[in-house]
């Protein structure tokens, strides 16, 4: 079958577009999604004829969505006898979409794909495969750009259907790469290689019922505006193309960019808060649909308005919190961004426990910390002295000296309390711990694992930050408790 207005025929339009978009492994098996419409009948025909040229294994996978009766199973025996025909292997299963529908509360459509993508990518594991070949045409990219425009789109969904895109099972998951080789192919020019090659593939009566959204743009919203540009089609695919172009600056940028802002610890991802809001604002949205993209595995339920949202959040003060799809948080803190299951992950101290009381002199040892304590007298300290040493009030962040006859022997450790109130060095007259940690710029998620060193009458030590300024070692003080702090 030769195209119209050219020589190249439809086989060699769908060669040329493997070939150039790279959609094949050579010798590698490769799944063909065949539902048993024209578009994916046409795709499997043709890979047979191509399977020598492209160096491939063909193996056919069809799902019975269990939505049509009696005519889904008259699908699946005619893909299997199509398969079977041809020589070609076949995984023909059902599964209960309207179950996983109901239990997932989304639309028809939205379950379908779900359920028949993760199929899809089931059966290329099984088979040692890692793409699958799928009957999207022309018309069904146009379609989807029209979606996302009513939707809401942002400029990467102005891209529309794209010539291979990933899967995964789930966000931890194998993946399986999903190629479309019939992009440049019309849904017309499909139902003609059919007839021309004399195969009766099946027509899906559901394809004229308005009621999915996809269906009322392709029967009833394309054919108006077509009536306002008859060349609606190619300016869509143009705008298409124009955003894929800007994706691709901003992609190659934000790459560059990304190790200089972002640290991926554990379950999350560490955002450099102003050398984010150095990036001009299109790279900021990118690079924060990467950031999620990577703790998600993929932005299938991310709509604009949730990057709008964090976008607008990025100068708003610290402990601003917004719960986005899959679980994800997306929290601010003073000097940077925290985006994870998480955030608190990502915090230096361990998870908060009961209260320990402390061994005066000696080791104790509580859930994720060793603490070591020994009481050193003035003529120690001049000893020291001596050495060009000295003894400050903290020596590190983890290691403190106080004055062991204000402290008291009866110490302990918790985390901390409502109404907890301390004098932080320097300072003459108390505080709310609260206020204190929010001053210091402690980050939220953090706040509640921070060891609290108390006597029975008051807090000592707030550990990593201040000491109470009523403990401190001064000209007076006659035996000074040194306290470390060390993880374990």
């Amino acid at each position: 079958m030769v195209r119209s207005g050219g020589q190249e025929t439809l086989e060699q339009t769908v060669l040329r577009f493997i070939q150039k978009h790279h959609l094949v492994s050579v010798r590698q098996p490769l799944v063909v999604a065949v539902s048993g419409g024209p578009d994916s009948v046409c795709l499997l025909h043709i890979l047979v004829n191509l399977q020598n040229a492209l160096g491939v294994r063909l193996y056919v996978a069809h799902l019975n969505h269990q939505l049509r009766g009696s005519e889904s199973e008259a699908d699946a025996r005619y893909v299997s006898d199509l398969a079977h025909q041809l020589g070609i292997p076949a995984t023909i299963e059902e599964r209960y979409v309207k179950s996983y529908q109901t239990h997932h509360r989304i639309s028809l459509e939205e379950a379908a794909r779900e359920v028949r993508y993760t199929f899809l990518a089931e059966v290329a594991q099984s088979i040692g495969a890692d793409r699958v070949a799928v009957g999207h045409t022309v018309d069904d990219h146009i379609e989807t750009i029209l979606m996302h425009l009513i939707r809401g789109t942002g400029t990467r969904g102005l891209r529309g259907l794209q010539p291979s895109t990933a899967w995964r099972i789930k966000p931890e998951g194998n993946s399986a790469t999903i190629i479309r080789p019939l992009l440049e192919v019309s849904r017309q020019e499909t139902a003609d290689y059919c007839r021309d090659h004399n195969l009766a593939p099946r027509l899906d009566a559901s394809n004229l019922s308005l009621a999915p959204l996809r269906n009322r743009l392709r029967h009833q919203l394309l054919p108006m505006l077509k009536s306002y540009n008859p060349r609606i089609a190619e300016a869509l695919l143009r705008t298409a193309r124009i955003a894929s172009d800007d994706l691709a600056y901003l992609e190659a940028e934000c790459t560059r960019q990304w190790d200089n802002i972002a640290q991926e610890q554990e379950n999350t991802i560490i955002l450099d808060k102003q050398r984010l809001l150095e990036l001009p604002p299109a790279l900021r949205r990118y690079l924060l649909r990467l950031a999620i993209e990577k703790r998600l595995g993929s932005l299938k339920d991310i709509e604009t308005r949730h990057i709008e949202e964090i976008m607008a959040t990025l100068t708003q003060p610290a402990g601003r919190r917004i719960n986005l799809p899959g679980g994800l948080i997306f929290s601010t803190e003073y000097d940077r961004y925290l985006l994870g299951q998480d955030v608190a992950a990502s915090c230096p101290f361990p998870v908060p426990g009961a209260e320990f009381p402390l061994n005066l002199p000696g080791e104790t040892r509580l859930p994720g910390w060793r603490i070591e304590a020994s009481i050193i007298s003035r003529e120690q300290t001049k000893e020291e002295a001596a050495k060009g040493k000295g003894i400050g009030l903290i020596d590190n962040l983890f290691t403190a000296y106080l004055d062991f006859d204000k402290t008291g022997d009866n110490l302990l450790v918790r985390n901390r309390q409502p109404g907890d109130r301390f004098q932080p060095l320097g300072m003459s007259q108390p505080k709310k711990l609260n206020e204190f940690m929010i001053d210091a710029k402690i980050p939220n998620a953090w706040r509640q694992r921070i060891p609290i060193v108390c006597s029975p009458s008051r807090i000592l030590w707030v550990v990593g930050w201040r000491i109470d300024d009523r403990v401190k070692v001064g000209d007076i003080t006659k035996r000074i408790l040194c306290l470390k702090f060390e993880p374990s």
